[in-house]
């Protein structure tokens, strides 16, 4: 792709919103939202993220541009969430280098806990409108009609395909985090070293702010203490891995979970598990979480009180 593919609203963007230009384009890549690095005219690089309109962008966007105004290591939003078409656009610093933290030992997930521990008390701090509805791996909570959340084109493929023991996890832990009353706070829903980058033992940036959460403090962290270590297709970390990361987690925020708080965080872990071997088996990928879910589901419901 070139400078010639860019879409055609771009060049606009970049002249209303960033007072230059685009001349060079530095990558694109798409997931879930398409995201374009750009060197504008005069030598400033910058990232545009354009995804579907949805209300709950806006509310992420100002949560990471009062992050970075905090002095957090995330790249600092140059515009609001704007509208253009059917899309929700914004620009942002380009914040390159650094390197992965590879590795789903205990080690390793102390120091992204502790990196964790430090993002969620600065969110604590930050009111926005929830960033609803949360991101579809997180969206345990949904109110749609069937275990898993409603996901348009994905749901017409046949399900039968998916292994029993993945869809049982799913049940169990859903009904074990809806039972919780706990309160729901601001959080990092992608929370995987594909997304974090360090310097040396210093963490130099958190990407992927689109992923903001509203859901309560113990199923995020669990969550994060499940996806911490993948570096890229995702997959879930050894449960003593994750029992360092929640341990250090609370070690970091002061304050001891409750037993119901422990149980809503390996349930939590579950989910966001077995929602990847679902993907995983519809897309015919290989089946990373599946193998995982397969290994660890009975400690971890154990744990979950599931």
């Amino acid at each position: 792709m070139g400078m010639n593919d860019l879409p055609g609203w771009m060049p606009e963007f970049c002249r209303d919103r960033l007072g230059s230009e685009p001349v060079e384009l530095l990558f694109e890549f798409r997931r879930i939202s398409v995201v374009f690095g750009l060197r504008l005219a005069g030598g400033a690089e910058v990232v545009i993220k354009a995804r579907t309109a949805g209300p709950r962008i806006a509310a992420c966007v100002a949560a990471q541009a009062a992050l970075a105004d905090a002095g957090f290591p995330c790249p600092r939003p140059l515009t609001g969430a704007i509208e253009i078409g059917w899309l929700v656009v914004h620009a942002e610093e380009h914040q390159p280098g650094g390197d992965l933290l590879r590795g789903e030992s205990p080690e390793a997930a102390v120091r992204c806990a502790e990196v964790y521990a430090a993002l969620m008390a600065g969110l604590r701090r930050i009111d926005v409108e929830p960033p609803l509805p949360n991101p579809r791996w997180a969206r345990w909570d949904h109110t749609d009609s069937g275990v898993w959340p409603d996901i348009g084109y994905f749901d017409k493929r046949d399900q039968r395909s998916i292994p029993g023991y993945v869809l049982d996890t799913a049940i169990r832990v859903r009904r074990r985090l809806l039972a919780s009353g706990l309160p729901p706070v601001l959080g990092h829903a992608d929370f995987a070293a594909q997304n974090l980058r360090w310097r040396g033992p210093d963490l130099w940036v958190v990407h992927d702010w689109d992923s903001l959460a509203w859901q309560p403090e113990a199923a995020l962290a669990g969550a994060a203490s499940g996806a911490f270590a993948s570096a890229g297709p995702p997959t879930l970390a050894p449960v003593d891995s994750s029992a360092a990361f929640l341990d250090t987690y609370q070690r970091r925020r002061g304050r001891v979970f409750t037993a119901e708080e422990l149980e809503v965080a390996w349930a939590a872990s579950l989910w966001t598990a077995a929602h990847n071997a679902r993907w995983e088996t519809m897309h015919g990928s290989v089946p990373l979480s599946g193998i995982a879910l397969l290994d660890q589901g009975a400690e971890r419901l154990r744990r979950a009180n599931a």
